[in-house]
């Protein structure tokens, strides 16, 4: 009888709970928010980029009727030429939805636009991506030029690597010679990436200012730790459009 009563009270006594990892990139604050940016890539036959740029240009106002457009970039170098990338905020799935049903019924939109330039586009890739917690749409001074870097990180997730990741971006930040825009996690397209976005008033600047960061012990010691994380990266240099809110 002893015996199983205390067999009993091992059962029955409450378990100690796993501790909880916290990150910078952690899902809580992203997906009550819902607030979702859309990466959209396209790669265009090199003779018909600039006219389907100015077809785009002339019809911007059609398309942003429907949801809001944060920036659109030509590539200028870092793969493939032309190509133009752009983002698009939704407030959520649902939003993204509706808005895709009803430029699908715009007529206006597919007969001025899309059904005219369809053939223009060799590929599109669209990735659905959140803006970090810790990170808000940055405003730019002025007009200038763009760079995304894009790092694919190690399987784990943010819980492995988001506070090295945060200080490293921050270690540039604080040197001051690029304004940060925005820090965004993958949610569909390549698991683990982080893209940022960067302004720089010049491609010299920007040759600069990192040239000077790689001398900087504080960066040189963020980045370091944030490397044992890293599978690899990318970057594209943008410029944007003229028709771009972001310039």
């Amino acid at each position: 009888m002893l015996a199983l009563r205390s067999s009993l009270r091992k059962v029955l006594a409450p378990r100690a709970q796993a501790p909880q990892v916290c990150s910078p990139f952690a899902t809580g604050p992203r997906q009550s928010d819902g607030t979702l940016y859309e990466f959209r890539t396209y790669l265009l036959k090199p003779s018909k980029t600039n006219e389907f740029l100015e077809n785009f240009k002339e019809n911007v106002h059609l398309r942003t009727a429907h949801s809001e457009l944060i920036g659109y970039w030509s590539v200028e170098f870092g793969g493939r030429t032309n190509k133009v990338f752009h983002i698009w905020k939704y407030d959520n799935f649902a939003h993204r939805t509706a808005v895709r049903k009803a430029l699908a019924n715009d007529k206006e939109w597919q007969e001025r636009f899309l059904i005219p330039n369809l053939a223009f586009v060799d590929a599109q890739e669209v990735e659905i991506t959140y803006l970090v917690p810790w990170c808000k749409i940055g405003t730019p001074p002025k007009e200038g030029v763009y760079e995304l870097a894009t790092f694919q990180m190690k399987p784990g997730g943010p819980a492995l690597w988001g506070h090295a990741f945060k200080r490293a971006v921050n270690a540039h930040v604080e040197l001051g010679y690029s304004k940060l825009i925005g820090v965004f996690h993958t949610e569909y397209g390549a698991l683990n990436r982080v893209h940022v976005l960067w302004w720089n008033e010049s491609a010299d600047s920007r040759a600069a200012g990192r040239h000077w960061s790689h001398e900087d012990p504080r960066v040189v010691a963020a980045v370091r730790e944030s490397v044992n994380y890293l599978e690899s990266q990318q970057n594209m240099f943008l410029i944007p459009a003229s028709f771009s809110p972001l310039k």
